[in-house]
């Protein structure tokens, strides 16, 4: 779509075919969002989708984290998901491969309460299966401090930085709600873990 307008003229059905896996699996949130056309732009599309996700209930926060497939096993899937996957070859498993990623999957389940969640595109199995290996060994204990929206003051910025482990990540050049900086943090600190 090379245009808002286009947006503003699909049907209830077509945005939410379109639109309904911004978030993985969600057409609700889709469905929230086309009760606001029409949109004056894309950036207001997009806002639409925040505003609304950063609105949900934490518990739905953690449902879309679980919406999310678990790796080389889950049959019923998004078309992007399936095509992911299948890009990195996580169709094509040997047994010994296989067994291994159920074996993964179910203990990442147990013991973070969420699906092992990594962004497969540009990745093999093998560098997935190896980044699988390493964040399951991770503490599941992990402390994010989420700023105020104007910020931590610079004297609370460089006290914090004296903790020890400390790790100053940047998430985003706008000001995020607290709700969806900490999962924007969260997907930050899994991709920093994966290095």
């Amino acid at each position: 779509m090379d245009s808002v307008d286009k947006v503003n003229k699909l049907s209830k059905s077509d945005f939410i075919s379109i639109f309904g896996n911004v978030f993985e699996k969600t057409t609700w949130i889709a469905e929230k969002v086309f009760a606001f056309k029409p949109f004056e732009s894309f950036n207001e599309l997009t806002e639409r989708f925040l505003n609304i996700f950063e609105n949900e209930k934490k518990e739905n926060h953690l449902k879309i984290l679980n919406f999310h497939p678990e790796l080389a096993v889950q049959k019923i899937m998004t078309i992007d998901s399936k095509k992911e996957q299948n890009n990195a070859e996580l169709n094509q498993c040997t047994k010994k491969e296989l067994e291994e990623f159920v074996k993964l999957n179910k203990d990442y389940k147990k013991k973070f309460n969420f699906p092992f969640i990594i962004a497969v595109s540009g990745k093999n199995k093998s560098e997935i299966l190896d980044n699988f290996r390493k964040r399951i060994k991770n503490d599941k204990n992990t402390c994010m401090l989420i700023g105020p929206e104007g910020d931590f003051s610079e004297s609370e910025r460089k006290e914090i930085l004296t903790f020890r482990g400390v790790k100053p990540i940047k998430i985003n050049e706008n000001i995020l709600r607290s709700e969806t900086a900490a999962i924007s943090a969260i997907s930050i600190i899994n991709y920093l873990i994966d290095l």
